[in-house]
């Protein structure tokens, strides 16, 4: 039309996209630009210039109602769309059908049962090691965002864990998260990280250390926060006065900025009634503040499941049985000499540190127990930390002679070690960093005394270890013949996981265990040292080549990995705090986990922390027998009033007095067997169940759930329109699956991230993702399935509107607020 003809109360069609606007004023600027003034339908008033270039995309409305005169399949299309997206409207379990997972009885009861019918939502899921809460928390986090509940998420979990966050997260529900990077941090330096980026997963120490982070955390809200591994936000009564951890403290920050929080932990109870009440403070704090002696009701607040009780939907155990087993050596004479030597040097350095009280003290006396633990671990991890140990004492003794030493050694708090306050990667490095340079002589004298007593002991352990007769080794190397060198029933070869507290020992297994299969290759190592990325590429090769049987691992493999490929553990080295022991074991027996999973345990016989572990070990092994299994996960639980690493040293510095001993046997016979069956009862009453009315119950739910959902077959009429109507290309290849010949360039540059210009395979239905893992993840990136939320809401505004579906998208192009494709996405062209 000519622009001559818009005149005041003219209603015209093109001048907004999609929508009819009536024209209050005119105005001209020259012969070929005019000034318009229009109220919208809704009633807002805008203002453009329209120039005579333009007028002929403008039109005049017609008057009444709109005509439908556009094409009927492009109208069926936007109604689809719209249909589509409204999925969540009538089916209950909307999750459920667009995840790449298959949910088990107690991880629907527990998303559907107990977390989304609590809004807001303060709660503590406290599942067994293996029960899959990660699953749980993704599946919860995906219904809230589908029904459009959350829109800004965080979620805090201990480093080692968060690009295992991440790829859950993506791969099994489509959801991308960016991960709190100091890469993301700079690139925002003059925003809050944490209000640009609404899906985000940090680590907690980063948070718990980081003033500048907390500030900024401060002045943002959350819909939903989940922190995992939550238990390490712990604070405690200390003579009367109660102190906040750090990261305690970032755990009150956590609850004050959240609309929904989620703590996840399978260790909530330190065995510390007062410490607990203080845990649960983070989610309520007026019904658990101040000190309470009765045992804590945490009805409505905590779900705990172990895993002895976890059944599948047909009523059958989740889980193996897992069996342990102690394998008891004596030292050879040579081995013994030397023990001897070093626990006598160990014990004369703890007294001197005695003396020397406060933090000192400590540090100077973690230092000598990680020799001690060295001594026990391998002749090469002894020799190599006495040569280093001799070399830096050394070093400190020429810089006093010089005038140029600084006392620079770093402390630690043995309470926090004890009480998980560091992890496995940190532990490592503060054993580097003190092992070789923490001691108690002060002036040039005692140095030197010192380093003559080490060279005699580098001495000795030179000759040992160059004996080869490693009595330790032996016993591993039985264990080895007899169950890696001959293939399973299916003629597979076994694999079997070595954990270690050393690196130096694990270097050694390395080459004793490679040439002993004669395949190198078939060993692979995992050490607080390497990097997160390459761990994950030897946690793949692990799990997925047959030709990698052996992983060695210290305790940074022991948080967070999945490895129930194997079911064969060996513990080279028992760890001094007994928690670790059920995380070692908790990386074969998870779910999948489908044969029984046999530990043996290392140990000394003739040693005085040998004698511990032994009384120890058989202690657990008569209450494995009387409990049914369900002994390990609540071990570091039992050692509360004396914890283990006390024991432990008391071996060491006052184990040949025989009053020392009988106490030693006293507190373990109390804390693994009376004091373990009062946990045990309590957890029995504590802990819920899964009855046969439950099941079935559940198996209604998931029935009803699968019948009200959106078939696939639907989404695959849709998204084949809507896909060719935007010019691409896809063809049927075999049953269910399809070939995505082209994906058109202004589809594949509009979105975030790389879209391939061709898919060889693509489904519409879960059942058929069987072509193996690489396809399996390809389907995952890039699957037209029963996914509802990759359609847009759209309104049917006018038939001439080009429908604004693709169908779906690769996952990393959902909106990650509403879980539908993003605007400016493939799916908006």
């Amino acid at each position: 039309m000519l622009l001559e003809g818009l005149k005041p109360g003219l209603r015209v069609d093109g001048l907004i996209p999609a929508e009819v606007v009536t024209v209050i004023a005119a105005q001209w600027h020259g012969s070929d630009a005019l000034e318009l003034t229009y109220k919208t339908a809704a009633g807002g008033l805008g203002q453009q210039v329209v120039f005579r270039k333009d007028q002929d995309k403008l039109s005049v409305a017609q008057t009444g109602s709109r005509a439908f005169d556009a094409n009927a399949s492009d109208f069926k299309l936007v109604a689809e769309a719209q249909r589509i997206s409204l999925a969540g409207l009538f089916d209950p379990m909307l999750a459920v059908a667009t995840s790449d997972v298959q949910p088990l009885p107690h991880q629907i009861r527990a998303v559907y049962g107990e977390l989304l019918p609590r809004t807001p939502l303060r709660f503590l899921l406290a599942d067994d090691p293996g029960a899959g809460k990660t699953i749980m928390a993704g599946l919860y986090l995906k219904e809230l965002l589908l029904r459009d509940d959350v829109k800004q998420c965080l979620i805090v979990a201990p480093g080692g864990l968060v690009e295992q966050w991440q790829d859950e997260l993506f791969f099994k529900f489509g959801l991308r998260f960016d991960l709190l990077t100091n890469q993301l941090m700079d690139s925002q330096v003059n925003l809050n990280v944490f209000e640009t980026n609404p899906l985000l997963i940090a680590r907690m120490d980063q948070l718990s250390r980081n003033e500048q982070l907390r500030a900024q955390l401060r002045e943002t809200e959350w819909d939903l926060i989940v922190v995992d591994e939550a238990h390490r936000m712990g604070a405690h009564y200390f003579g009367g006065k109660l102190e906040k951890t750090k990261r305690f403290q970032l755990g009150e920050l956590l609850g004050e900025i959240t609309r929904h929080l989620l703590l996840m932990t399978a260790t909530p109870h330190s065995g510390k009634e007062e410490d607990f009440q203080l845990f649960l403070t983070l989610l309520d704090r007026d019904r658990f503040e101040g000190r309470q002696k009765k045992t804590t009701d945490t009805s409505g607040i905590m779900r705990r499941l172990v895993k002895e009780e976890l059944l599948t939907f047909e009523g059958k155990n989740l889980f193996p049985e897992r069996v342990a087993e102690t394998v008891p050596y004596e030292l050879t004479a040579l081995e013994y000499a030397l023990y001897a030597d070093v626990t006598h040097y160990v014990r004369e350095g703890m007294n001197r540190a005695d003396r020397l009280g406060g933090k000192r003290k400590n540090t100077v006396g973690f230092a000598l127990t990680v020799l001690q633990r060295r001594l026990a671990s391998s002749p090469e991890a002894i020799y190599k930390s006495l040569v280093r140990r001799s070399e830096r004492l050394e070093g400190k003794r020429q810089e006093i002679l010089n005038g140029t030493y600084r006392e620079s050694e770093p402390t630690v708090d043995l309470g926090e070690i004890d009480e998980d306050g560091y992890n496995a990667e940190e532990i490592e490095e503060l054993e580097e960093d003190l092992l070789d340079a923490a001691t108690a002589a002060q002036t040039v004298e005692e140095l030197n005394a010192e380093l003559i007593e080490l060279a005699e002991l580098v001495k000795t352990a030179k000759i040992v270890r160059d004996a080869g007769t490693d009595r330790k080794w032996t016993e591993l190397s039985n264990i080895l013949q007899d169950e890696v060198l001959t293939a399973d029933a299916n003629g597979w070869p076994r694999k079997l996981i070595i954990f270690t507290e050393h690196r130096d020992t694990l270097d050694y297994l390395r080459a004793r265990i490679g040439s002993l299969l004669g395949k190198p290759d078939a060993v692979r190592a995992i050490h607080g040292g390497v990097r997160r990325g390459e761990r994950r590429q030897i946690t793949e090769e692990f799990t997925k080549n047959r030709d990698v049987q052996i992983l060695l691992a210290t305790n940074a493999a022991g948080e967070g990995l999945n490895l129930q490929a194997a079911h064969l553990m060996v513990n080279y080295d028992l760890p001094w705090n007994p928690n670790r022991i059920e995380q070692r074991f908790g990386r074969i027996h998870r779910i999948g986990q489908d044969k029984v999973c046999r530990l043996w345990n290392l140990v000394a016989s003739n040693t005085r922390e040998g004698e511990v572990f032994t009384r120890l070990l058989a202690k657990l092994d008569q209450m494995r027998q009387d409990y049914g299994g369900k002994v390990f996960d609540v071990l570091g639980e039992a050692f509360t009033e004396t914890p283990l690493r006390a024991l432990l040293l008391d071996a060491i510095q006052y184990g040949e007095r025989p009053d020392v001993k009988a106490k030693m046997h006293e507190v373990i016979d109390a804390s693994v067997g009376d004091g373990l069956k009062d946990l045990l009862d309590e957890r029995a009453l504590a802990s819920e169940h899964l009855a046969e009315a439950d099941l079935q119950r559940l198996r209604a739910a998931m029935d009803e759930a699968r019948a009200k959902r959106l078939q696939p077959h639907y989404v695959e009429l849709a998204f084949k329109a809507a896909f060719t109507r935007l010019g691409g290309r896809i063809a049927r290849r075999e049953r269910g699956r399809y070939e995505i010949a082209n994906v058109p360039q202004h589809l594949r540059s509009a979105g975030r991230g790389p879209i391939a210009t061709k898919y060889d395979r693509a489904t519409f239905d879960l059942a058929h993702c069987d072509h193996g893992c690489k396809v399996v993840r390809w389907l995952i990136e890039f699957r037209p399935v029963h996914r509802m939320s990759c359609f847009p809401s759209v309104m049917l505004r006018n038939a001439r509107e080009y429908p604004r579906t693709v169908g779906t998208v690769p996952a990393r192009h959902l909106d990650p607020r509403s879980g539908r494709a993003r605007r400016g996405g493939p799916s908006w062209r």
